[in-house]
C-alpha cells in the first residue's frame, strides 16, 4: 500500500521527538487512522459501485422495448446475486490467493475476518477489500446483459454469469491485480479499462455473433430497422447513477485513503473521471449533430459512459486537457462504433460494446501518454491476452449452453415479449393490448 512508507516515515519522526511511550502510543493511533480509513474507502467505494448495478438495470431498462423491461430488471438484480456467491465461493482466491507471477490462484471459498478481528498487517480490513472487488466483479456481468436483451433465454444467460464471475473474470483478473504474469510485465490497468470493462465487452460480442440479431433488426438489403427503447428518463436517469457511481470505480481504486497524499490523488482521480465523461457527452452530441442534422440522446449517454470506461484505466496521471482528449475519444468511439457494427449485422442493444469494449481498449491503449512507467507495447500484450483468452473461453461457455439448455427464446416468445413468455409480470400493463382500466 501506498500509506505504508508514510506511516513508517511518521513513526520515524515521531520517535525522535517524543519519548518512547509516547512515540509508540502516537504511531499505534496513526497505524489505527489509517487502517480505519483505508477500510471505510473500500467500504464507501464498494457502496457507490454497487449503486451502478441499479444504474445498468435503468439504463437497459430504458433502452429495451417495453415488453421486455421486467426481463432486464430480473437480469440485474440476479447477476449482481450470482456474482456476490461466486466471488465468494471461487472468484476471490482464484484471483487473488497464490497467484505469484502466474496465471491464477487457487480454488475454494473466501475467510472474512473473524468478528472483532482486524488486519493491521494490510492496512485495511480483508473483508472489506472482498466486498469492493467482488462489486467489480458484478459490474462485469452487468455489461453482457444489456448487449444480449430482448432474445436471450434467462437460465442460459444466467448459467453463463455463473462461470463468467466465478472463473473467467477472476482468471484474468489475476494476472494484473493479483500480481498475475501481466502485473509482472508491468501492464497498468488502475481501474479496469481492461480487466473489468473489456471482458465484459468481450463476452457480450461472442454472445451478440452467437445468438444473433433481433428478429426483424436488419433487412435483406442491409437496412437497419431502429427499435426505440421504452424510457429515455429511465436511461438518462441510470446513465447518472453510473456516472455518480464510476467516483467509487475509479477513486476507491487508489487503495488507500490513510495520507494527506491519497486523499488528494483521490481527489484528482475523481476531477479526471468527471471531465473525461463531460467530454465523452459533448463529443457525441456535436458528431451526431454534423452527422446527423439531430442529436442523438441514446449516444449522448453512451458518450458520456465511454469517456469514462476510456479514463479508468489511468485516471491518475492524465492532467485536466488530457482527460478531455481521452474522454472525447472515447464518445466519438461510440458515434462511429454503433453504426459499424449495424453494418457487420451484430446487434448490441445497449450499445455496450462500442462503450465498454472498444472504448476499454483505447483507454488501456493510451495509458503511456500520461503514465511514463507503462510501455505501449506492454499494453497492447495486455489487451490482447485479455480479449483473446476471453473471447474464446466465453464462445465455448456460449456454445455448451447451447447445446444443454438452448440461447434463444423462440421467434413466438421474442414477438410476444419476455416479460410474458419468460417470466410472467409485465413492466407496464395497463399499456398492453387488451388491458382493462378499474
Amino acid at each position: 500500500m501506498k500509506s505504508a512508507s508514510t506511516l513508517v516515515a511518521t513513526g520515524s519522526i515521531l520517535a525522535l521527538s517524543a519519548g518512547p511511550v509516547m512515540a509508540v502510543e502516537k504511531y499505534a493511533l496513526a497505524v489505527d487512522t489509517a487502517y480505519i480509513f483505508n477500510t471505510l474507502l473500500f467500504l464507501i467505494g464498494g457502496f457507490l459501485v454497487m449503486w451502478m448495478a441499479a444504474g445498468f438495470a435503468m439504463l437497459e431498462a430504458g433502452l429495451v422495448r417495453s415488453k421486455n423491461v421486467s426481463m432486464q430488471c430480473l437480469k440485474n438484480i440476479a447477476l449482481y446475486s450470482i456474482a456476490g456467491l461466486m466471488f465468494w465461493i471461487t472468484g476471490y482466491n482464484l484471483m487473488y490467493t497464490g497467484v505469484d507471477g502466474g496465471i491464477m490462484g487457487s480454488f475454494g471459498p473466501y475467510s472474512f475476518d473473524p468478528v472483532g478481528g482486524n488486519a493491521l498487517g494490510t492496512g485495511y480490513s480483508n473483508s472489506s477489500d472482498w466486498f469492493f472487488q467482488m462489486v467489480f466483479c458484478a459490474t462485469t456481468a452487468s455489461i453482457v446483459s444489456g448487449t444480449l436483451a430482448e432474445r436471450i433465454k434467462l437460465w442460459a444467460f444466467l448459467i453463463f454469469v455463473v462461470v463468467l464471475t466465478g472463473i473467467l473474470y477472476p482468471i484474468t483478473g489475476s494476472w494484473q491485480w493479483g500480481a498475475g504474469w501481466l502485473s509482472e510485465m508491468g501492464f497498468a490497468d488502475f481501474a479496469g479499462s481492461t480487466l473489468v470493462h473489456s471482458v465484459g465487452g468481450w463476452a457480450a460480442l461472442s454472445g451478440a455473433i452467437i445468438l444473433g440479431a433481433r428478429k426483424g433488426k436488419y433487412g435483406k438489403n442491409g437496412q437497419v430497422h431502429v427499435m426505440p427503447g421504452s424510457s429515455m428518463p429511465l436511461a438518462t436517469l441510470g446513465t447518472f447513477i453510473l456516472w455518480l457511481g464510476w467516483f467509487g470505480f475509479n477513486g476507491a481504486s487508489q487503495l488507500a485513503m490513510g495520507t494527506i497524499g491519497d486523499v488528494t490523488d483521490i481527489s484528482r482521480i475523481f476531477a479526471n473521471t468527471n471531465m473525461a465523461a463531460a467530454s465523452g457527452v459533448l463529443t457525441a452530441i456535436t458528431l451526431t449533430q454534423v452527422l446527423y442534422r439531430k442529436v442523438d440522446v441514446t449516444m449522448a449517454l453512451n458518450g458520456a459512459l465511454a469517456g469514462l470506461v476510456s479514463i479508468t484505466a489511468e485516471p491518475l496521471a492524465p492532467s485536466v486537457p488530457q482527460s478531455v482528449i481521452i474522454g472525447g475519444v472515447g464518445g466519438a468511439i461510440v458515434v462511429f462504433a454503433v453504426p459499424m457494427l449495424d453494418k457487420m449485422k451484430i446487434d448490441d442493444v445497449v450499445g455496450a460494446v462500442p462503450v465498454h469494449l472498444l472504448s476499454g481498449i483505447w483507454g488501456t491503449l493510451i495509458v503511456p501518454l500520461s503514465n511514463s512507467d507503462a510501455s505501449y507495447l506492454t499494453q497492447f500484450i495486455g489487451v490482447a491476452a485479455v480479449g483473446i483468452f476471453t473471447f474464446i473461453a466465453s464462445t465455448i461457455v456460449w456454445h455448451v449452453i447451447h447445446m444443454f439448455v438452448g440461447l434463444r427464446v423462440t421467434e413466438e416468445n421474442e414477438a410476444m415479449g419476455l416479460d410474458k413468455a419468460e417470466i410472467g409480470v409485465e413492466a407496464y400493463p395497463e399499456f398492453g393490448v387488451g388491458s382493462q382500466r378499474l
